[in-house]
């Protein structure tokens, strides 16, 4: 089973982002805000991040950086998740070092086939 952790501080998105990871079989850890997404990957291994791009504290390119830089997860596939949805902001995330990119609202149709692109089965 993958296990996914989600970066997100809009309490209702990580809810309906992790109901849905976890439908889908994955385990899944939260962190709300950077400093705490780095603090819980320096103690765990993931198989896949989803990162909010706009988060308080650090925005998400900050964060991603720092991943780079932790032998936990500086390997892992990260994917971009942003309701700031712009004319380029997906090749921005890429170019940073992101897998992919998700635009919020999450299209639920589309979700599982995405993430599992990522993570396999």
């Amino acid at each position: 089973m993958a296990t996914i952790l989600v970066v997100e501080d809009n309490p209702m998105n990580m809810e309906l982002t992790v109901d849905l990871l976890e439908s889908y079989g994955y385990e899944v850890m939260q962190a709300e805000d950077g400093p705490q997404a780095l603090e819980v990957a320096e103690n765990y291994a993931f198989d896949l991040i989803l990162l909010d791009m706009q988060l308080p504290k650090m925005d998400g390119l900050e964060v991603l950086e720092k991943f780079k830089e932790i032998e936990n997860v500086k390997d892992t596939p990260v994917v971009a998740l942003t309701a700031h949805a712009m004319r380029g902001d997906d090749t921005k995330f890429i170019d940073a070092g992101c897998a992919g990119y998700i635009s919020k609202p999450i299209n639920i149709h589309d979700f599982q086939q995405t993430i599992s692109s990522y993570v396999g089965n």
